[in-house]
Parts: structure tokens; sequence; C-alpha cells
């Protein structure tokens, strides 16, 4: 099978600690993922070793068959908002534009065609007006906008997105819901980081619970149970209950 992601054998220590011990992920063709586990359970450094941001002490990492280097082109990664020195003097066609770098290669200056890519992209995400907005004017919630448009802008088959959904407001969160599905329909696969357990069934087709190991991964209805969710989270389970007991959407 063609697995959009295929992780094999993962592991990434820091200091000789492991963050991520032996992990295994395959996430087929046109799928949504959430990445699901608690703080400190490697969600993030999963995805940076699979864009070969982390180097890994073990294991490898296959885009569409192929190592990520040989796949730059076709994967779009959205990293933590807080990740980000929002304060860079610039505006937000120029950080939307940068997602076209991968293909103009760094040299090169966006011309008046890639800024009307740029501009369709904003468009996605109800951001075209603040085109010319400086990004340290921009809310929360705008800046996460502008961070899709960019991955938006390079036409990827893959997308890695860490943390999409945090500290932005309801509005935002069904807009980006909304973009994820229509990514869904044209075929492409998306990877998230993703926290809120209660919105795992209605957002998402797979799940990968993730606790320094893999605990389990498939389709959300075969592997997110009560069981796994106990497993990946050990103690912390009062809410997990309250889960299981909630009416499915």
């Amino acid at each position: 099978m063609d697995y959009a992601i295929d992780i094999r054998d993962l592991t990434v220590a820091y200091r000789e600690k492991p963050v991520l011990w032996d992990v295994d992920l395959q996430v087929p063709s046109g799928v949504l993922v959430a990445i699901v586990g608690p703080n400190g359970a490697g969600k993030t450094t999963m995805i940076k070793a699979s864009l070969g941001l982390i180097k890994p002490a073990a294991g490898s990492v296959l885009i569409h068959g192929r190592p990520y280097s040989e796949q730059r082109t076709t994967v779009a990664y959205v990293p933590q908002r807080g990740s980000v020195d929002w304060d860079f003097p610039t505006n937000v066609l120029d950080v939307v534009s940068m997602g076209l770098y991968g293909r103009l290669g760094w040299f090169k200056r966006p011309g008046k065609a890639e800024r009307i890519e740029a501009m369709k992209s904003l468009a996605q995400v109800g951001m075209e007006e603040y085109a010319t907005r400086q990004i340290s004017q921009l809310s929360g919630g705008q800046q996460q906008r502008v961070f899709l448009a960019r991955a938006l802008v390079q036409d990827a088959r893959v997308y890695f997105m860490d943390e999409p959904f945090q500290g932005v407001d309801a509005t935002t969160e069904r807009a980006i819901v909304e973009l994820l599905q229509n990514l869904r329909k044209q075929g492409k696969t998306v990877a998230v980081v993703h926290h809120d357990l209660q919105t795992v069934p209605e957002y998402f087709d797979h799940v990968m619970l993730l606790n320094v190991r893999r605990i389990a991964s498939g389709p959300v209805e075969d592997v997110f149970t009560e069981d796994n969710l106990r497993m990946t989270y050990g103690g912390r389970v009062a809410f997990v209950s309250a889960l299981s007991a909630a009416p499915k959407p």
C-alpha cells in the first residue's frame, strides 16, 4: 500500500532520554489523522523528525514511498503559532508568499503570478482583506489563518499541522475544520497534533494515540476507545470516562 506517511521504528532522544521510542505510524492517502497524547508525549517531536528538523536516533520516515528530502515540494508544515516571531516586520501577503519559496528557490522573488496565488489562498481562509496588514497587528486566530494560507499556497499532497486549533476563537475553529474537510475532498492527507479529545470523532477519520511509544493508531471508530485512552493518559482518566459516556456525533 502506498502510504502518504510511513513512519517505521522512529526513535528520538534528547541527552540520551528517549522522547519517542520505536514509533510506527502508517497513514493512508486522503485522510485526516489526529495525533493525540499528553504533554511531553512526543507529538511535536514526531512531526519535526518527519520533516528532517530533528535528527532521529533510529528509524525512517517516507512520504508517499520516498524520503522527505526527495518530497519537500509535496509537503507543507504549519508549526505552533507560539513558536513564531510575530514581531518580525513583514505583512500578511509576504508571509503567505513564503510558502512558494520551495518552488521558486530562495533567491527568486515572487512575481505577479505568485502573488495572485497567495491572494487566492488568503481568500480560502477569509483573510484577503488583510493582505497588507503587518502580522504583528493580527489577532491569534488571524495569525493562525495566515499560516494556514501559507501552507495552502504550496498545493501540497501531505500537510503536517501542529496544534492549529490552539488559542483560536470558535469562528476560526469552524473555518479550520472546513478547510481540513476541503483538503480531504481533494485527496490530500493531513496530520494534526490535537488536544481536544471531544472533537476527535467529529473532526478526524484516523487517530494516533501517542505517549513516547505508539499506543494505537487507525480509524477513529476502531482506535479511539476508553481502554486505549486510559493507556495513553495513565492516571489522568477522569475526563476519559465522561468522554466515552458522551453521545457520538
